[in-house]
């Protein structure tokens, strides 16, 4: 069975004709090494995961022809992750796991203690992609700009619970539940909140504050932590 994935954004469906851009074929044959009629996995984060085989092989292209479907897409719950940006390495690891764990929309948000005030979205977006490709993903989660949280909670919709990881709570107990989705998930910045953002969100009728147990978790620590524990009670696990 062929065990090579690759994400292709163009429609899928048995008997299509798919090209293949520079950087793919780069991949295929420059770095794994595959030639014509070698058959491969691909998904295209809207119709599943579909058999191809290796038509066309070239430098700087090539075609795949698109057979079978080998699994249906299986989406994640509706649910957004909402973090602050850290250092390059790590907030590369957020949005990876993010995307193998289940998070359907990644959204990076500025606070006032964030450390870093800038991100690459494009870049973040390709390690979605990668991750997806890897773990055996069907959904590619959105990975958006960076926007204030204070704005973003601002136009907050008023069907989605926010999950919110207050690290004042560390070592209570706070229960988790609730409909199955809308939701959504916010991690807070190296610093933690600061106090109005803190007092913001324990007023919001849609917040529920939770802690992550009795000890404080490095914020790329937290995330999986926090998606483990709402996947475990409200999710799909």
């Amino acid at each position: 069975m062929a065990k090579l994935r690759l994400f292709v954004e163009q429609s899928l469906a048995p008997g299509q004709s798919v090209s293949l851009t520079r950087e793919q074929a780069h991949y295929l044959f420059g770095v794994m090494r595959l030639a014509e009629g070698a058959e491969i996995l691909v998904f295209d984060g809207q119709n599943g995961e579909f058999a191809a085989r290796i038509a066309e092989a070239g430098k700087r292209g090539g075609r795949l022809d698109i057979g079978a479907r080998t699994r249906p897409l299986q989406a994640p719950p509706d649910l957004w992750l909402l973090f602050a940006p850290i250092k390059k390495a790590r907030t590369d690891f957020i949005v990876e796991k993010a995307a193998e764990m289940g998070a359907a929309r990644i959204l990076p948000v500025q606070t006032e203690f964030t450390n870093s005030e800038r991100i690459r979205r494009e870049r973040l977006q390709a390690h979605a992609v990668e991750a997806a490709e890897q773990c055996g993903g069907t959904f590619i989660p959105e990975v958006c700009d960076l926007e204030r949280l204070d704005r973003l909670l601002a136009d907050w919709p008023a069907e989605r619970r926010l999950m919110f990881c207050d690290e004042a709570l560390v070592g209570a107990r706070a229960a988790l539940s609730g409909p199955p989705a809308p939701w959504a998930i916010l991690i807070g910045p190296e610093g933690g909140f600061s106090g109005s953002e803190r007092a913001r969100l324990h007023a919001m009728e849609q917040a529920v504050a939770v802690s992550l147990g009795p000890r404080i978790l490095r914020a790329d620590t937290a995330v999986v932590a926090a998606l483990a524990l709402w996947q475990s009670l409200l999710g799909d696990w």
